[in-house]
């Protein structure tokens, strides 16, 4: 699941749905699916903490997400096959995610969408 407000997750999330060689992946919009988006809250995790996995009952959330997405890619974007080997690992994925997370909240912010999908004014960066 991906904060379809952020044009950087959206690309991101339409590469690795379309060109990642990951079978049966399946990218849902968080800011969209708010069923989705409640029923993951309710399990402790939030879209405006980060990108979730959910494979099978286990919840993958933030930079774990992305080390899980990244380590099983095959990619034939060019972006993906600079990004795959650079997230796939679990403590080089914790480092850069804060970094992806501060693209994300400034592409929200320039389109004057909030960081939580459930709050209805824009958080100041």
């Amino acid at each position: 699941m991906f904060d379809g407000g952020c044009l950087f997750c959206r690309h991101f999330a339409e590469l690795s749905e379309l060109r990642s060689g990951i079978t049966d992946l399946q990218i849902r919009d968080g800011r969209a699916d708010r069923e989705l988006r409640r029923e993951l809250e309710r399990r402790g995790y939030r879209l405006r903490d980060g990108a979730m996995v959910l494979a099978g009952d286990q919840v993958l959330h933030g930079a774990e997400a992305i080390a899980w997405l990244c380590a099983r890619m095959r990619p034939s974007a060019a972006l993906l096959q600079v990004l795959a080997p650079l997230l796939a690992g679990g403590g080089r994925a914790r480092t850069l995610y804060p970094l992806l997370l501060l693209a994300r909240r400034l592409a929200l912010a320039a389109r004057g969408l909030p960081v939580d999908p459930d709050a209805t004014v824009a958080t100041p960066l």
